[in-house]
């Protein structure tokens, strides 16, 4: 049989859903219904206990949603011991002539030995205790929990920004961006609500205050009218039980407060305050040796404790020695020594032929840690994350990325090759974090300002300790290796005709085979090459468009190749079939489609000059040329700074030609024709080109 665990032996004996409500009315209870002093000295236990639990999962905790349900425990242990006070106060009005021990052991014990039976000290005590909980603590608590509040709520759309970011990276999924969505408004949330509860114990600590002045003066007044008591012993009996019921709640008061200010003043990372303080106060010998040198010769002072100070300078120093030690040794590195072995050198062989890579990464040194899992590196993961994303949504697979070090290049530097090839390289920071300016941010940030190397957005390099002011700022903050697995991912998608090669396009049609078997083996090889559906793929992945629907790119190869062989026909055949797909990648909200189209007039020398080119005859005037294409920057730049994708609606005769004259000069642009369309889409211009 299993063992049974405390949290489990608890929910068989009470159900989750009723312990509200009973504790609600244990609460009240407390309040209304006289209490025999037994039950006095269990409570008080049981709220001592309970303080301290709280105090120590708050010193365990790692992030403040750990302990989420705070602001809610804060409130309980506020109402219980005020219920405690009031339940005392009924006993020591009713009972406080019999003696000392009348509210229970725990109010005598707390009366007696805590402050040694001296009434006057006890009030002394009290006060300062009220004071430190009050002022000090719960002030503070309450401060850090207001600006924690809305700085966390200033940083909300960085966040959404930097997890919007991520997914479409593709570097987490729909269920983690879900989950850090959760986490934030949950964060924000807690904090506002810690703001709130810290009025809890400010309130309780002035009720305290109240409480114990009432006990005084009520006691001296019932012990003196109604049992006939002297002044002096009415005093005695009631003031050292209203000071005993005082400092028994007021303690735990003051262990839960100081439980809010460590949860609200922790900053987060992968250590409890515990280890904090260790690691971070205890880790410099430096300082440990200087401070005990101050120490040292304050104890050599004449007059002052030599005894005291000279004893914990020599700890100071023992424990900076032995700190030192222990870096010294770690700092260490392991040679194992190798007997050096003379080979001769080997003869050549078709091994040392070593193939290129189609998509390669090369890092500095210093951005090894990135891809080395053993130093916590996630780039590798990331980069996994990004060719599945690529090939759900581009439609094939893209071939492995092979990473490796280059001492030629910056120690922070990177170079991303495309079959032997550079296309793109920038650098990365390891250990910082890269805050982008998508163009709405309210501020300037302190660091070393650079461009994003993926979009070219200006960007700052920061410290992770500035990460949450960055993103209340509106800016978009990633780290290392997002940055890189980013601009992996662009370069990807830019090339992604150049990724297609004949194994791909095998391999896609071997998928396609095992659902649809008949559908390619009609077309391959009988109609078409593979080098001619190689073409056409690469036409319309150069082009943007996806290749996810295979099953209508074939159909409507096998429909048209028995008309033609050429691959750019084909292609404008199998974009039409495509139209709808394609219009709804470009204009994913909406059916009214905002694009640019050409004056009439260029129109008709377009296709003029398309027909003499076609005809043997001269290409299109330079001059024209220069003024097309000019004007259409200058178009597009207008439709980008209206929030819109820049699209130009042309004839189907100058689509092809003018697509691939117009993309040297603006990458972004998307030219369509009129047949690729769907009829449900409404047509509105916003500019037109050569009027």
């Amino acid at each position: 049989m299993n063992p049974i665990t405390l949290p489990q032996w608890m929910n068989r004996i009470f159900n989750r859903n009723a312990a509200a409500p009973v504790i609600i009315v244990m609460l009240l209870s407390m309040m209304i219904l006289p209490l025999p002093a037994i039950a006095l000295d269990i409570l008080f236990s049981f709220n001592i206990a309970l303080s301290i639990m709280v105090l120590l999962i708050g010193l365990q905790t790692k992030k403040a949603l750990e302990f989420i349900a705070f602001p809610t425990v804060l409130l309980v242990t506020t109402m219980l011991r005020l219920s405690l006070n009031v339940a005392s106060t009924r006993v020591v009005l009713t009972e406080g002539h019999t003696g000392p021990d009348a509210a229970g052991k725990v109010i005598e014990a707390f009366g007696h030995f805590l402050i040694g039976g001296n009434y006057t000290v006890g009030i002394v005590v009290f006060i300062i205790l009220t004071i430190i909980n009050f002022i000090v603590v719960t002030k503070g608590a309450g401060r850090i929990a207001e600006v924690g509040a809305r700085f966390t709520l200033d940083a909300m759309p960085g966040k959404q920004m930097a997890i919007d970011a991520d997914l479409n990276a593709g570097l987490i999924g729909e269920d983690e961006a879900r989950r850090r969505r959760t986490e934030i408004g949950q964060e924000a949330e807690f904090y506002g609500a810690m703001d709130g509860a810290s009025k809890y114990v400010r309130g309780d600590a002035i009720a305290g205050i109240l409480v114990i002045i009432i006990n005084v003066l009520g006691g001296l007044i019932v012990g003196m009218v109604q049992h006939d008591l002297a002044f002096v012993d009415a005093v005695r009996n009631y003031t050292m039980l209203a000071i005993g019921d005082g400092l028994v709640a007021q303690i735990p008061s003051l262990i839960i407060s100081v439980a809010a200010g460590v949860v609200v003043s922790r900053v987060g990372n992968s250590e409890d305050i515990g280890g904090q303080l260790v690691t971070q106060l205890f880790s410099n010998p430096k300082v440990i040796f200087v401070t005990a040198g101050i120490i040292g010769g304050m104890g050599a002072i004449p007059g002052m404790p030599h005894f005291a100070f000279l004893l914990l300078a020599s700890v100071l120093g023992a424990s900076g020695y032995f700190i030192h030690q222990q870096q010294m040794e770690a700092a260490k590195p392991v040679v194992e020594s190798k007997p050096e072995v003379v080979t001769e050198p080997e003869e050549a062989t078709w091994s040392d032929v070593v193939p290129v890579d189609v998509v390669g990464l090369e890092v500095g040194y210093r951005l090894i840690p990135l891809v080395d899992k053993g130093q916590g590196g996630d780039l590798l993961k990331r980069i996994k994350g990004l060719r599945k994303k690529f090939a759900q949504e581009v439609g094939f697979l893209a071939p492995t990325v092979h990473i490796r070090d280059n001492l030629e290049l910056k120690p922070t530097g990177y170079r991303i090759s495309l079959k032997g090839v550079e296309i793109a390289s920038g650098e990365s920071h390891f250990g910082q974090l890269l805050a982008i300016d998508p163009g709405m941010v309210a501020g300037t940030l302190p660091g070393m300002k650079t461009t994003d190397p993926a979009f070219g957005l200006p960007a700052v390099w920061i410290d992770s300790a500035t990460k949450e002011h960055a993103q209340s700022m509106g800016y978009t903050v990633v780290d290392a290796s997002t940055v890189i697995a980013t601009h992996i991912n662009h370069m990807i998608s830019l090339h992604a005709s150049d990724l297609l090669g004949r194994q791909e396009v095998q391999q896609l049609l071997d998928h396609i085979s095992k659902e649809s078997p008949k559908l390619v083996e009609d077309l391959v090889p009988k109609v078409l090459s593979l080098s001619t559906i190689q073409k056409v793929l690469q036409n319309l992945l150069s082009e943007g468009v996806h290749i996810r629907d295979m099953r209508t790119i074939i159909e409507t190869l096998s429909e048209f190749a028995s008309q033609t062989q050429d691959a750019n026909e084909l292609t404008a055949q199998v974009r039409i079939r495509l139209g709808r797909a394609i219009v709804q990648q470009l204009f994913p909200n909406g059916n009214e489609l905002s694009v640019m189209t050409l004056d009439n007039n260029l129109e008709r020398l377009l296709l003029q000059a398309t027909q003499n080119t076609n005809s043997g005859g001269s290409a299109i005037e330079p001059g024209l040329a220069e003024t097309l294409s000019r004007k259409t920057e200058m178009a597009a730049r207008q439709q980008e700074q209206m929030g819109m994708t820049p699209v130009l609606l042309v004839a189907a005769p100058l689509r092809a030609a003018l697509s691939k004259f117009l993309r040297r000069v603006v990458p972004q642009l998307k030219v369509l024709s009129h047949e690729e369309l769907p009829d449900s889409k409404t047509i509105r211009v916003t500019s037109l080109i050569g009027a």
